[in-house]
This record gives C-alpha cells, structure tokens and sequence, in this order.
C-alpha cells in the first residue's frame, strides 16, 4: 500500500521513495523556500534511545553519505523562442513523469506544446515502484528495470501473506527517455525557467519566467508538483502524510528472498530492547518496504503508510537503524538515499479552474496508498483527448468550456466519488495502531484477488468498492471488526456528506 517507490509527479527537486509508486516527495532541504508549507510533526520518542542507537554493534549508517551524482541526459532539446511571439496551444510547467507524460500525449494531436522547467534533462530524483500489469497494460513494461514474481507481507513475528502479483521497480532512465523521444517526435518544445506567475485573460494565459520571458498559450497546465502554489483549492488541505526514509545500500547479506519484493514488514520485534521507540511504534506504526536486487544489493525503506500530523522523520530513520541491526544487516556504501514525504487525501482542487494541473497537485494520488505514477501515465491519456477536443478542434474552443473540459476530463463525477472513498478509506487508517493495522491488512490480502487488486491500482467501480467493504468486514477477525465500529462513524458520515455533495 503506501509503499515508497511510488509516488508520483516531481516536486521542486525531491528525493522520494518506492512505490508510491509512490509519488512526488518533497526535498526536505528545501523545504524552508516551498510555497506548501511543511505540516507539523509527531515527536513520540525520547532522545534517550537515539544514543543507544548509535552504540549499535552495526554503527550508524546515518553516518555514510550517499555515493550517487547528479545525472544529466544527453537530448538536443528544441528550444522555445520567446521573441518570436508565435502562439503556443498548451504550456506545460514541469518534466517530471507526469508532465512529460503529458505532453507527449497532447502533442500526438498535432497540438503545439511547450514544456517549461529549469533542468528538463536532469534525472529525476525519485525511484518509483509499480505492479508489473499496471505497466503492461500501458505498454511501457520495457521500463522496468527489476522485476520480482512475488510480493510478500510480514502481518507479525508468526503470520506472513505471500501475493502471487509480480512487482517491478521502474527504470527512471528508460522512462524519460522514451518520453523525452516521443514528445520530441511529435515537435514539443521547451524553455529552461522556473515560472513566477500565471495570468489569465479570456481565451489566453500568460507565464512569467524567472529570465524575464513570458510565454502565452490557449491553456497552462501545473504538473510541477505538491508545492506548487499555482492550484486554488476551496476547501483547507488537511492532507494526510506518508513519510519515509530509503537507500539504496550495498550490504554484508540480508536475510531477504531474492525472487519477492517486501511490501510491508509489521513486525516490531526490533524494538524490543528500544521501550521509547516500541511504545511510539504501537501508536504511529512504520513499517520496511525492501527491494532485493542481489545479495548484497538492496533497496531498504522505513515508511509510516500515512499519519497526521506528519510522524517526525527523524523517528521514521532512528526505527530504521533499529530494525536493521535486528535484521542483521550491516550497511557498507549507501548508494543513494530518499528523503520522501507525500500528502495523502485531502480536497481536490477547485473544479474548475483556469490553471489544469496533473500529477501531485492535481489529488490523483491515491489517498490510502500514496501509489501514483502508473496511475497518472494512465490518465494522461484521457486528459490529453480532453484538451485535444477543444484545441484540436475546427472551432478552437477555450476559456472557461475548455477549462471546464479538461478539468471534468481528468475528474469526472464517477471518479470523483471514488476519491472519496479512497480517502474514507485513509480516514480510518489514520485511526489505527499497530496491532489494528495488522488485522487491518490481515483481512485485506485475503480478499479475492480482483478486489485488492483493484484497490491498490485505484480500478474499481463506486460498487466494487462497496463490495470490498462488505467483504472486508465479513473477513475481518473480531477486533478488526470492532475498530470498524467504533473507529469508522466519523469518516464515514463524511465520506456520505463528500459523496451528497459530488452527486449534487
């Protein structure tokens, strides 16, 4: 679920995580010049179980500094000519997977595009992870740089789910490639900027760039991600926060099998000698996310599915070190490591707006997982044959029917009212501890397959997802049924008045 790889969308230069995919992260060191302002923290533990920590026999790996440098790609970029004063159709702000993604899109109408960002061949910072058939139904499995037969779950110490769903973590150079190749092909153009300002006249916008250039089209599209301040929003953002701490690491051994990717690991015997982190963990629980590549290659990753306030993250890392020297696993090189924070949930934005968004800011994130990547290549598509109806068009339709298209395009009211649930659903995870969250997941890898699958992949229908509950509850041990009682009438009144107000 919430897994890290995922997620995602780029943000203003993040570090991420896997799945996700999870989607966009925030760059914790620049957090302090982001428009999003950064949400207050849990700080359940004491100090006194860092020191300990960091006597460990393993050593603290916090210490080692990550080997990875920048990367750049080699492409001749078209270059947008702002003198020329020549009208562009769609103006997309940002190259992360979902603006490329996008325009790539867009630009198979014959539709002209530019895409704006201040290093569009940078390597995007973020690892996603994705369930292999959610890629192969897009035809981009060839993107995939690792892929694992299985999935497995570890519920507690006795109890561990093994999902027969093969998963895969993405190869960020093969996917931008392919994207950057595509809009190439079809003559998107770029400008390198960071934009300051949007403005809307009529039937035009209007960006202001950093260098002095503005550059105007029919429709500006944000695809720059969560901290974007670009998108209104009529209702208080109480998201929901994933937050992670990742490396990928080169190791003496790990005890992981090699031909099943680790979705989530709940057990907490690791803590038994941390009585701090053991009783915070019981109310906030995290728990490992680990991709094996090799026996002494691993990615490794502590994840809090989804709190608020935001879990500190500095008891998301001091967990981490505790679990792995439990596991045995002595970290020799930190390759790169991933500094992920995800908001989950939430309103949607203003529908509809001047300004189209997509990816982080656009809430198709899924609000109990954090999964988004796949899922945005997958409705890229069918925001692109929106706008392409109106710009495409003889007529040439813009202004308010084209923001209205678009916006109701990538949000219909179908799947608007499937948000809700999918947030109803982050509502009452918000709500569980450690032992409620293990009885939670318990009963939901036991579903038919179809339906947790569907969950995950945010596929199922209004009524599917009544069906998932019913059968979730019939599932479910006692106890689980209990916090369902007692923990769901709150969320659930909201998820009802959320719903009456779509369908009104």
């Amino acid at each position: 679920m919430g897994v890290p790889l995922s997620l995602m969308a780029t943000l203003f230069r993040p570090f991420s995580p896997p799945p996700a995919a999870k989607a966009s992260q925030f760059n914790f060191s620049d957090s302090s010049n982001s428009p999003f302002s950064f949400p207050k923290t849990h700080h359940p533990s004491s100090r006194k179980s860092f020191s300990k920590i960091q006597s460990s026999k393993f050593g603290n790996f916090l210490d080692l500094k990550p080997e990875s440098k920048p990367e750049f790609f080699d492409f001749d970029l078209p270059k947008f000519d702002p003198s020329s004063r020549s009208r562009l159709d769609v103006i997309i702000i940002g190259t992360g997977p979902a603006g490329l993604r996008l325009a790539e899109q867009v630009s198979s109408y014959g539709i002209k595009v530019c895409c704006v960002d201040p290093s569009p061949l940078s390597m995007w910072p973020n690892n996603y992870g994705v369930w292999v058939d959610e890629f192969e139904s897009l035809n981009l499995e060839n993107c995939l740089d690792k892929t694992w037969p299985m999935a497995c779950v570890h519920v507690d110490d006795n109890k561990t789910k093994y999902l027969d769903r093969p998963y895969g973590r993405v190869s960020r150079k093969k996917l931008k490639t392919l994207l950057l190749e595509r809009c190439l092909s079809n003559g998107v153009q770029f400008h390198r900027a960071k934009v300051w300002k949007i403005q809307h006249q009529e039937f035009e916008s209007s960006i202001l760039c950093d260098d002095g250039n503005e550059l105007k089209a029919s429709l500006v599209v944000d695809a720059s991600g969560f901290a974007s301040s670009f998108i209104e929003y009529e209702k208080p953002r109480n998201h929901g926060y994933q937050i992670a701490h990742g490396i990928l690491a080169e190791v003496e051994e790990h005890p992981f099998d090699l031909d099943k990717m680790l979705l989530m690991d709940w057990r907490n015997s690791h803590l038994g000698n941390e009585p701090y982190l053991r009783t915070s963990n019981s109310k906030f629980p995290t728990f490992l996310y680990a991709m094996p590549f090799d026996s002494n290659l691993v990615f490794l990753e502590e994840t809090s599915l989804v709190s608020r306030p935001v879990l500190s993250y500095i008891e998301v890392k001091k967990r981490m070190v505790a679990r792995l020297r439990h596991l045995g696993i002595r970290v020799k090189r930190i390759i790169e490591d991933e500094k992920c924070l995800i908001p989950m949930g939430g309103p949607l934005p203003r529908i509809p707006q001047s300004v189209m968004a997509i990816g982080g800011t656009s809430g198709v994130v899924h609000p109990s997982t954090g999964y988004m990547v796949a899922r945005t290549m997958a409705l890229a598509p069918i925001l692109a044959e929106a706008i392409a109806e109106c710009l495409g068009s003889t007529r040439m339709i813009r202004g308010q029917p084209l923001y209205h298209k678009a916006w109701n395009g990538l949000w219909p009211i179908e799947r608007r009212c499937v948000r809700e649930f999918y947030s109803f659903g982050m509502e009452t995870l918000l709500k569980l501890d450690l032992d409620g969250s293990r009885r939670f997941f318990d009963a939901f890898f036991d579903l038919d397959p179809y339906y947790w699958h569907g969950f995950l992949s945010s596929r199922l229908s209004l009524r599917e997802l009544a069906l998932l509950s019913l059968s979730l509850f019939g599932r479910a041990s006692f106890p689980s049924r209990f916090d369902i009682v007692t923990k769901c009438p709150l969320p659930l009144v909201k998820l009802m008045g959320n719903l009456a107000l779509e369908a009104a």
